[in-house]
């Protein structure tokens, strides 16, 4: 038997061609890896399963049920259902945004966005200019169903049809997570969202180089403010054109999770266009309770009010790796063994207001702040008291039983949540005065 020919049971053979044909139709539809697919193919086929019964086999190990030559159900939105096969819906194009992936070996353009019907939104994936916009009433047939973040997302492939409408389909605006187009206010993004539009005001941007697919990569990165709030952006084409106080139209960005809040990220397909007008900026932070900072997993530019319960240890004059800048214990980086530190100061501070409770991390500005005097000063401190821990116990009761407002950015990981503070202020509540109130709420 030639090479690449498997053996079908009923005498027939079906060679490497029909391989490659089935399995670029299967991962098209399915939306997987075609290598994966077709490796899972050819060894169901080596073992004498028909080739009908194994892509049926593919299908269900991908999450889709439907038989090959079976017609996709008409559905709208909200029925469509992760177990479905393939369907065809009659939509709006709520967003379209590109970007690109690897895919076998090379670069592909996808595009994916949100489509909509009076019933719902629903997510979509397609990996070929179909040619529709947002705004567009469309009918997709054949679309792949797949899930994504729990829920079902459209699969729109080789397979499928993209026809347009000459009526415009309805949608309940009120329940659109974006205009249609995207346009989204900061604060009203998350992480997932992709083709959004946002007018911002760049605040911060610096240029760095880091290490990327291929190679070292110049970005820029920052702060971007609207009036709804601030968030971090990254823009991976270092465009010339940003620059700190200057107002832009950023068109198809797309968010990811940095430190579990939201980051706005521009690539080569974002349009960038400078506004004329400038933009009322929100310069307050969120004012939230801690419980519910700590609830969301993440939150850029907060604020929260509360009573320093313990200064931890690692508080203090420190040492830091200068490779890293991760805090020596015993003169040891964890990353790069045993280094000369650099000295550095700063607080970990346990904060609560009876919702939650979050550690408070003040850098070297805000430590000499509360303890009342510079890096150099404390230094001289801990060494006529030969022992650098007086400086943290000296914080320790400055701050300690005393409640402070504190801005920053929260993160949420395995080992707790983390506030690294921006600012850190003693407020004028008495708590003799707030322990009356409080009183007088429980018992009116």
């Amino acid at each position: 038997m030639p090479a690449g020919t498997l053996f079908i049971p009923g005498g027939s053979t079906y060679t490497s061609m029909d391989v490659d044909d089935h399995a670029e139709e299967l991962a098209s539809t399915l939306g997987v890896d075609k290598a994966e697919v077709k490796s899972d193919l050819e060894n169901l086929v080596e073992y004498s399963v028909p080739v009908d019964e194994a892509k049926q086999s593919i299908r269900r190990k991908y999450g889709s049920d439907a038989d090959d030559g079976a017609m996709p159900s008409t559905k709208d939105v909200d029925a469509v259902e992760v177990s479905d096969g393939n369907v065809t819906v009659t939509v709006r194009v709520i967003t379209v945004g590109c970007r690109t992936i690897q895919y076998q070996g090379d670069e592909q353009v996808i595009r994916e966005g949100i489509l909509a019907d009076e019933t719902g939104t629903i997510s979509y994936t397609a990996w070929q200019n179909f040619g529709f916009e947002p705004g567009d009433s469309v009918t997709i047939g054949n679309a792949g169903v797949r899930e994504w973040d729990g829920q079902p997302e459209l699969n729109i492939g080789q397979s499928s049809t993209v026809a347009v409408e000459t009526d415009s389909v309805s949608v309940a605006e009120h329940d659109l997570p974006c205009s249609i187009g995207g346009h989204t206010s900061l604060l009203e993004l998350r992480p997932g969202n992709r083709g959004r539009v946002v007018d911002v005001e760049v605040v911060e941007i610096e240029e760095r180089v880091i290490n990327g697919r291929d190679g070292q990569t110049t970005i820029h990165s920052g702060v971007i403010a609207d009036e709804s709030g601030r968030l971090p952006f990254t823009d991976w084409e270092a465009r010339s054109t940003l620059s700190s106080g200057e107002t832009f139209r950023f068109d198809d960005v797309y968010i990811r999770e940095f430190r579990g809040a939201p980051q706005v990220n521009l690539s080569t397909f974002t349009t960038v266009e400078p506004l004329s007008k400038s933009i009322a900026i929100n310069k307050d932070a969120q004012r939230v309770a801690i419980g519910e900072a700590v609830d969301s997993g993440g939150v850029f530019d907060v604020e929260v009010t509360g009573t320093v319960l313990e200064v931890r240890e690692g508080s203090g004059l420190i040492e830091r790796c200068p490779e890293c800048n991760r805090a020596l214990q015993g003169g040891q980086c964890r990353e790069h063994g045993t280094v000369e530190g650099e000295d550095d100061m700063r607080v970990k501070a346990i904060v609560d207001d009876g919702t939650g409770a979050v550690t408070a991390i003040l850098d070297r500005e805000l430590t000499e702040s509360v303890y009342g005097g510079s890096m150099d000063e404390a230094m001289t401190v801990a060494r006529d008291a030969m022992d650098k821990s007086v400086i943290a116990e000296e914080i320790r009761s400055r701050i300690v039983g005393r409640e402070y407002r504190i801005r920053g950015n929260l993160s949420v990981d395995e080992y707790g949540a983390n506030l690294e503070a921006t600012e850190f202020d003693r407020t004028d509540d008495d708590p003799a005065t707030r322990a009356q109130s409080v009183l007088e709420e429980v018992t009116s």
